[in-house]
């Protein structure tokens, strides 16, 4: 860790600022309060992935995060939406105006954010960043935040192939890359040390992120319908804002849905279908922002890799569905594979 003093702001946020702002992304900007040591701060800058707030999944764990950092730090923050079709130079200029308005740390919500940290934070030496799911940075001001979302899929995966009827489930995942990949390893090595020959449908909505797999709940809904056409009856779901799709579909069918980051049971805009909702594979992302901005204002901001596990609490699987929670056989399945994962006796696939 690196010893980096609170930046103080030069001034209030120009019409300027705004303007620019808003060219590359829509934004809400909370006001700035004293810091800790009687220094004005403007607190944290959080730049969004692709779907953006509202996506009741990865986005909004962030966002949860940000909320509770300000809230218990008393301190302002401004929270910025993507664009469609944004290229790495919009987010570029999104973390420049965030840096030079006096944020402090500004964090990248997703792995598209990497080539726009490592540019930005070589400029601002003195600002702390953060970028999830990505750990290609080597820089002493910026932490790489990354998890094991196998470990936490090889939960949802055994809790698939406990609550299934027909030995049937499926994956379907947002975007056809590696940290995807994950979700799914994890899953069908979860589901299969349950039952070996179950069947496993599984699908990539899209082929990069530009084509929507991570913000179309369209997408996800006609998937999940057609993997219920085959005969699955429990879906598994890693694609962002996609997954409500997923969830719909699930619903309707009157078949089980597992959520992913958030603990979706729980979130607002998906209550209607939260009674199909089995679970969710946990990926604590609220934790990683709020623990990023602790450090920043305790003057000891973290840096290099910050990994998350299921030991450490990073990951883990939601309980929250009584049905869950209260089936006795998924529960001692769920149990024996956590332990198993902690003690190293079962070590999960990543590919």
């Amino acid at each position: 860790m690196r010893r980096v003093s609170r930046i103080a702001i030069a001034g209030a946020a120009t019409a300027a600022l705004a303007v620019t702002m808003s060219a590359c992304g829509s934004s809400s900007t909370s006001s700035s309060s004293s810091s800790a040591d009687g220094a004005k701060s403007k607190g944290i800058g959080l730049a969004y992935d692709i779907g953006g707030k509202g996506d009741q999944s990865f986005n909004d764990a962030a966002y949860a995060g940000f909320q509770k950092a300000q809230t218990e730090f008393k301190i302002g923050g401004r929270d910025v939406e993507p664009s469609d079709n944004e290229t790495d130079a919009d987010k570029v200029q999104r973390l420049e105006q965030l840096a030079k308005s006096g944020y402090n740390p500004i964090i990248g919500v997703g792995y598209v954010y990497a080539p726009a940290v490592k540019e930005v934070a070589a400029k601002y030496p003195k600002i702390t960043f953060g970028v999830i799911d990505d750990n290609t940075i080597t820089a002493k001001n910026v932490a790489d935040m990354v998890f094991h979302e196998e470990q936490s899929s090889y939960l949802a995966g055994v809790a698939a192939a406990k609550a299934t009827k027909k030995n049937h489930v499926g994956f379907i995942g947002g975007v056809d890359i590696p940290l995807i990949h994950k979700f799914e390893a994890g899953f069908i090595q979860g589901a299969q040390s349950v039952n070996p020959k179950i069947k496993i449908e599984k699908q990539y909505l899209t082929q990069t992120p530009q084509e929507g797999g991570f913000s179309s709940p369209d997408k996800g809904e006609n998937a999940a319908k057609g993997q219920i056409d085959s005969g699955a009856d429990v879906i598994y779901a890693a694609a962002g804002l996609s997954g409500q799709g997923v969830i719909k579909a699930a619903a309707e069918h009157k078949i089980w849905a597992i959520g992913v980051d958030s603990d979706q049971y729980k979130q607002d805009a998906l209550a209607k279908y939260k009674n199909y909702i089995l679970t969710s594979a946990l990926k604590n992302v609220e934790g990683a922002v709020y623990d990023l901005t602790k450090s920043v204002v305790d003057k000891k901001p973290l840096s290099g890799e910050v990994r998350g596990d299921l030991k450490s609490g990073g990951v883990g699987i939601a309980d929250s569905n009584p049905t869950f929670k209260n089936d006795a056989d998924i529960q001692a399945a769920i149990k024996k594979a956590e332990e198993g994962i902690k003690n190293g006796t079962i070590v999960v696939k990543t590919s």
